[in-house]
C-alpha cells in the first residue's frame, strides 16, 4: 500500500474536507444505531406483562443501567397511552433517526466528490505537465498508445479502484469501529469472542488477494499494447490497405484483445470473490455468536436479557456489509495498485534537461553558436563524438550525411532537446544549460521535415508560438510562407479547422503553414530539416521559396536530405558515424572529390 501515499499526497489541501467526510459519516453511524438501540427494550416490554412497572433506578454508564432506564421510561409510555401509541411513537424515532442517518450519508457523499474529483484533477495536471518536460529522447523508449493508456484507462483505474477505496477505508472502518465500540458496552466477553474471529475471516480474505495486483498490471499493459495497435492502424491506415495487410492488421489486435479479455476475467472472478466470501465469512461468525451466547444465556453463564441480546446480534448484523464493502475495497486497492505504478513510471522518470536555478538572461542572439569538443552518448552509444563547429550570426550552415550520421541529434542539442554529454555547447560565449529553456527556445524556431499541426484553425496553427498576434500578423506571416492565396480560398478562411494533424490540407499546404508559424515567432535562429523532400515539384518551389524568403537575415542550420537545395550554404558540414569528416562551401567540397561529391554525383545520376 505505500503506493497510496502518491494519491494520499494530494489530500494534504483537502484537509477541511476530509475531517466533514469523516465528521458526517461518524453521525450517519451514531443515528443508525440509535435506531436498532431502541430495538431491545421494547422488545422486552411488547412481550412481557404491560401491567408490569420496572421501577426506576438511578442512572450510571452500565450497558444494564441504561437499559433499565429507557425500558422503565417506554413502561410508563404503554401504561399511559397503550401500547399501539408506544409503538407509533417508537416508530416515529426510528423514522427519524433513519432521516438523520441518510441526510448525513447523502453530505458525506456531498463532501467526497469534490475530493475525489479534485485529486484526480491535480494528477492528471501533474502528469501532463511531466509529459510536456520529459526529454525528446524519453518518448522513442515508449509506444505513443501505451502513454495514452495511462493517461486515460489507469487514470479511470485509479479513480474507480483507489480513490474510491479511499472512501470505503474512511467509512467502512469507522462503521466497524462505532458498531464495536457499541458491542463492547453491550457484552464485552462476546465482542471480544468476536474479536478473535474477524481477523481470521480477513487473513483469508487477504490470500485470495495477493495475485490481483499482478494480474491488474499485466491487464494495463495488455491494454496499453492495444491502443498502441489502434494508433498504428490509424496513422497508417493507407499503407495497410495499399499493402493488403487488414487481416495481419486484425490478427494482431484479436490476439491482443483476446488476451486482454482472458486477464480481465481472471481479474473480475477474484475480485467479484470478494464480496460473497465476506458476507459467507460474517454469517459464520454471526452464527458463532448466536451459538455461543445462546447457549451461555440458557445456562445461566451470561446474564443478558433477551432482548438486550437481540439488540446485540441485530446490531452485529450492521458489520456484516462494511466488512463486505471493506474487502471489496481492498481487493480494489489491489488492482488500482498497478494502474498508480504505471503512472508513477512516468512521474518519477527524471528530467535530464533541467532548468538552471538561477538562468542567465538571453534577450538576444548576436554572435555565434559554438560546439566546442561536444559528444553525445544514448544507451551507451556514441551518436556523436568530438564535434567542434562555430556557427556565426546571420551564416547558414548545412549538415550533411548519411542516415544516423547524427545531423538530427546536432541540431537537436542547439534548442536542448538533448544535452552534451561532453563538451560544451556555447551561444554569445555562454553555455546554453545557463539559459532558461523557455528564453533560449525563444530564439529559435524549426521546420521539420513532416508537417506537424494540430486539429485547430490555421490562425492558431500559425500563431502557436505568438499567441498575442494580430491578425494582421499571422496574414503577414502567411503572404510570406506563401500560403496567404491558398487560406483565402478555403470557405472560412484562417478560421478554417485544418483536422486532425492537418488532413484537410494538401503537403504543401501543410508545411506552408509551419512555415509562416515559424515566420510569425520571427526568431534570430532557424533549424530547419529539409522541408521539401516529400513534396510535388509545384508545391516544391513554393515551399523552396517561403523557405528562402523566412532564411534572410538569420542564422539558419539546415539539415539537408536534397543537395541541391543547400548548394549556397555558407558551409556545409559532412557527417559520418558521429564526426565531421569534411566542411566547406559547396565548391571547396566538390573539389575535394570526397564524401560530398560521391553524395552529390549519386543525387544527380538519380
Amino acid at each position: 500500500m505505500k503506493r497510496f501515499s502518491r494519491v494520499l499526497k494530494y489530500l494534504s489541501n483537502q484537509r477541511l474536507n476530509v475531517f466533514l467526510y469523516f465528521l458526517f459519516n461518524l453521525l450517519s453511524v451514531v443515528f443508525s444505531l440509535v435506531s436498532v438501540g431502541m430495538l431491545g427494550p421494547f422488545l422486552t416490554i411488547l412481550f412481557s406483562d404491560s401491567e408490569t412497572v420496572v421501577p426506576a433506578k438511578e442512572v450510571t454508564l452500565s450497558t444494564g443501567s441504561v437499559f433499565e432506564y429507557i425500558q422503565y421510561q417506554l413502561t410508563i409510555l404503554t401504561k399511559e397511552h397503550g401500547p399501539v401509541n408506544t409503538l407509533a411513537l417508537l416508530c416515529g424515532l426510528v423514522i427519524v433517526s433513519v432521516f438523520f442517518k441518510n441526510i448525513f450519508y447523502y453530505l458525506s457523499l456531498r463532501t467526497l466528490v469534490p475530493i475525489r474529483n479534485r485529486v484526480m484533477t491535480r494528477l492528471r495536471g501533474d502528469l501532463f505537465t511531466k509529459l510536456l518536460r520529459l526529454p525528446i529522447g524519453f518518448f522513442t523508449e515508449q509506444r505513443k498508445g501505451d502513454i495514452i493508456s495511462r493517461m486515460s484507462n489507469d487514470m479511470n483505474e485509479i479513480e474507480w479502484s483507489v480513490v474510491g477505496t479511499l472512501e470505503g477505508l474512511i467509512r467502512e472502518p469507522l462503521t466497524i469501529i462505532v458498531v464495536l465500540i457499541w458491542l463492547i458496552y453491550i457484552s464485552p466477553i462476546l465482542t471480544l469472542f468476536i474479536l478473535v474471529l474477524l481477523p481470521i475471516a480477513g487473513f483469508i480474505i487477504g490470500r485470495l488477494s495477493r495475485s490481483l495486483k499482478k494480474q491488474s498490471n499485466i491487464a494495463q499493459e495488455k491494454l496499453g499494447v492495444l491502443m498502441s495497435i489502434l494508433d498504428e492502424t490509424l496513422g497508417g491506415l493507407r499503407i495497410i490497405k495499399s499493402f493488403n495487410a487488414e487481416k495481419s492488421q486484425q490478427n494482431k489486435f484479436d490476439a491482443t484483445n483476446t488476451e486482454l479479455n482472458d486477464m480481465r476475467n481472471k481479474i473480475a472472478f477474484r475480485r467479484d470473490l470478494a464480496s460473497p466470501m465476506s458476507e459467507i465469512l460474517g454469517v459464520m461468525v454471526l452464527c458463532v455468536v448466536l451459538w455461543y451466547g445462546g447457549s451461555r444465556i440458557f445456562t445461566g453463564e451470561l446474564n443478558i436479557p433477551p432482548g438486550i441480546f437481540i439488540t446485540y446480534i441485530v446490531s452485529f448484523v450492521q458489520i456484516i456489509n462494511p466488512s463486505k464493502a471493506l474487502s471489496t475495497a481492498f481487493y480494489n486497492a489491489q488492482r488500482g495498485s498497478a494502474a498508480i505504478a504505471r503512472v508513477e513510471e512516468i512521474l518519477v522518470a527524471p528530467v535530464v534537461v533541467e532548468e538552471p536555478l538561477n538562468p542567465k538572461p538571453f534577450p538576444s542572439f548576436n554572435n555565434t553558436i559554438e560546439f566546442r569538443d561536444v559528444s553525445f552518448t544514448y544507451d551507451d552509444v556514441t551518436i556523436l563524438d568530438k564535434i567542434n563547429l562555430v556557427i556565426k550570426k546571420g551564416t547558414t550552415v548545412a549538415l550533411v550525411g548519411s542516415s544516423g550520421a547524427g545531423k538530427s541529434t546536432l541540431a537537436d542539442l542547439v534548442p536542448r532537446f538533448h544535452d552534451v554529454s561532453g563538451g560544451q555547447l556555447l551561444i554569445d560565449g555562454v553555455n546554453i544549460k545557463d539559459y532558461g529553456l523557455e528564453t533560449l527556445r525563444q530564439q529559435m524556431s524549426i521546420v521539420t521535415q513532416e508537417p506537424i499541426l494540430f486539429n485547430d484553425t490555421i490562425s492558431e496553427n500559425i500563431s502557436l508560438g505568438k499567441p498575442d498576434a494580430s491578425q494582421a500578423e499571422i496574414e503577414q506571416a502567411a503572404k510570406i510562407a506563401n500560403a496567404h492565396d491558398f487560406i483565402l480560398k478555403k470557405d472560412d478562411g484562417y478560421n478554417t479547422n485544418i483536422g486532425d494533424r492537418g488532413g484537410k490540407l494538401s503537403g504543401g499546404e501543410r508545411q506552408r503553414l509551419t512555415i509562416a508559424r515559424a515566420v510569425l515567432k520571427n526568431p534570430p535562429i532557424l533549424i530547419l530539416d529539409e522541408a521539401t523532400s516529400s513534396l510535388d515539384t509545384e508545391s516544391e518551389r513554393l515551399v523552396q521559396d517561403a523557405i528562402n524568403n523566412m532564411m534572410q537575415n538569420r542564422t539558419s542550420i539546415v539539415i539537408a536530405h536534397r543537395l541541391s537545395t543547400i548548394r549556397h550554404a555558407d558551409e556545409i558540414v559532412v557527417l559520418q558515424k558521429g564526426t565531421i569528416v569534411e566542411r566547406g562551401t559547396h565548391e571547396q567540397l566538390m573539389s575535394q572529390s570526397g564524401f560530398y561529391k560521391r553524395l552529390v554525383d549519386m543525387q544527380e545520376v538519380k
